[in-house]
């Protein structure tokens, strides 16, 4: 009796060690696939014969570079064992790796329809646009006293106009800031639409509707509006501007008046200008100057591209863009332009 107990005792230990050992390894498998799905970059979809060597040559000129691809791409086990339709992380968000120093310049157009730009956080950017967009409703208490609403928080939300809110519905949470104005003509440019985060209706009464916060991205407060909540795709397909685009930085979503890698901005020309998402544009700088101070007419110096931005929403006359890499500091003002100006 005692030895099937025993042995019961060690076989049940056993299972548990295992179960111990294994758990970690499939939270880390999982950790790792859904870094993988969401995380910021360029992608490319493998095709039939397509090799590692092969594609560091395509898209660095190297194929001595293709262990930097592996490591890129954690998901692939054996480095010689890639399947088509598998997509490989071509550039990393930070970081200097050698791979990602041409970015995009060097895709041949035949490949462009497989590459892809992920950006996970689609959802929470924001837009500028001429006239508001209509609030359908605003956030007029929040449970409890508190100056800031947070996650899970419960909102008490006023309908605007004659819009209804729908009970089970999600809504985008909002603010409008100041007009934008032209830095150099004071034209007028249009609203900066701040998203905030997501509501989803959980009451119906006459007068008011009740919500509960499922996402937030930003500070939320009462007098924060409401609009409809349209799922926004984490992939995009990236795709050649018509040539002769050319434009300025308006600003930074967070008005940060020094902009770098990795952020998100808006730029002065949309769709109206035949912007649309996905295009990938050059950031360049380019001067006029007296070469001979005799000479009354100005030379314009060749434009020197340092960086490049990818689009991420159209408006009408404006476009949310995410700066993917530059080699110096941008400023409201930088220009831009469709590649090889």
């Amino acid at each position: 009796m005692n030895f099937k107990m025993n042995l019961r005792i060690n076989m049940g230990l056993s299972v548990l060690i295992a179960v111990l050992l294994v758990t970690p390894l499939l939270l880390q498998a999982a950790e790792n696939e859904k870094l993988i799905e969401h995380e910021t970059g360029f992608y490319y979809t493998i095709q039939k014969g397509d090799t590692l060597w092969d594609l560091s040559r395509k898209f660095s000129d190297s194929a001595w570079l293709w262990p930097e691809m592996w490591q890129e791409n954690k998901q692939i086990a054996n480095p010689h064992r890639i399947y088509p339709g598998e997509r490989i992380r071509l550039l990393r968000r930070t970081g200097t790796q050698k791979i990602a120093e041409k970015k995009m310049a060097v895709i041949p157009p035949a490949l462009e329809d497989l590459i892809h730009y992920d950006y996970a956080a689609l959802d929470r950017v924001g837009f500028i646009r001429k006239e508001p967009v209509a609030a359908h409703g605003t956030i007029f208490k929040v449970m409890e006293t508190k100056e800031m609403i947070n996650m899970d928080d419960i909102v008490y939300i006023r309908p605007e106009g004659d819009f209804k809110l729908s009970l089970g519905k999600r809504y985008t949470i909002y603010r409008t800031l100041l007009p934008i104005k032209d830095r150099f003509t004071n034209e007028y440019i249009g609203i900066q639409h701040y998203i905030l985060g997501t509501v989803e209706i959980t009451q119906l009464e006459p007068e008011y509707a009740v919500g509960r916060v499922i996402k937030a991205f930003g500070r939320m407060q009462k007098d924060d509006l409401l609009m409809p909540y349209e799922r926004q795709p984490v992939t995009i397909t990236k795709s050649t501007p018509p040539p002769g685009i050319v434009g300025e930085v308006i600003m930074a979503e967070e008005h940060n008046q020094i902009l770098g890698d990795n952020i998100v901005a808006f730029i002065n020309r949309g769709a109206n200008d035949g912007v649309k998402t996905g295009h990938i544009f050059d950031i360049y700088f380019q001067d006029e100057v007296d070469i001979y101070p005799q000479q009354a007419e100005k030379t314009l110096l060749k434009p020197v591209v340092f960086g490049q931005l990818v689009v991420l929403r159209t408006e009408a006359t404006t476009a949310t863009v995410y700066i993917t890499q530059t080699k110096q500091a941008i400023h409201p003002g930088t220009k831009f332009a469709s590649p090889k100006l």
